[in-house]
């Protein structure tokens, strides 16, 4: 199992085609870094909203840090509580 994928989040933000292939990265990787790109916005606050929504259509075993213009996204093994 490989530990690191990557993605770019574009203008057309987050669709169903974006959140249904993160799902299928996390069938080989533990670890997701989403690029969010120009066209999709480069404020601080619109990116942590990303991220919110990103976790919210993912589940709970999922946690999300962002750091500068990247979202990162880990899957954890374990249910958290």
């Amino acid at each position: 199992m490989a530990i690191m994928g990557k993605l770019q989040l574009g203008k057309q933000g987050i669709t169903n085609n974006f959140i249904s292939g993160l799902k299928n990265c996390f069938s080989t990787h533990e670890i997701i870094k989403i690029s969010v790109l120009k066209s999709a916005g480069h404020e601080r606050e619109k990116i942590k909203e990303y991220a919110e929504k990103i976790l919210g259509s993912l589940g709970r075993n999922y946690t999300a840090r962002v750091i500068g213009f990247i979202i990162i996204i880990k899957k954890w093994r374990k249910n958290k509580r």
